[in-house]
């Protein structure tokens, strides 16, 4: 059974910065592409950051430059480094492979506030 456990968000004021976790189990981490996503209220759920399983990464354009994906498969754990947060990045963050799966996390709720 795939399971998906996000942490790391919280509150923070904008300029600050969080780093989520991901621990994945289930499927064989190392050979899948990951992703981070999010969905704010009333929004639909979009991909934030993407690495392959060679460690390539790509970046959606809202948060190039100030986040940052990166994964240790020897703990099949995915990370996002997040910096210089804004309001606009206030959502619940899940962590999944980009090909798709069954199922997802709970995810981790980020809210940055003024």
């Amino acid at each position: 059974q795939v399971q998906f456990v996000e942490s790391g968000g919280g509150l923070v004021q904008p300029g600050g910065s969080l780093r989520l976790s991901c621990e994945v189990s289930g499927i064989v981490f190392r050979i899948y592409s990951m992703g981070w996503y999010r969905q704010a209220p009333g929004k639909q759920r979009e991909l934030v950051a993407g690495i392959t399983h060679i460690g390539n990464t790509n970046y959606a354009n809202s948060v190039k430059g100030r986040f940052t994906i990166s994964r240790d498969n020897a703990k099949n754990t995915l990370y996002l480094q997040m910096n210089s947060l804004n309001v606009e990045d206030t959502a619940v963050y899940y962590c999944n492979p980009t090909g798709g799966s069954p199922g997802w996390g709970q995810g981790t709720q980020v809210t940055v506030f003024s």
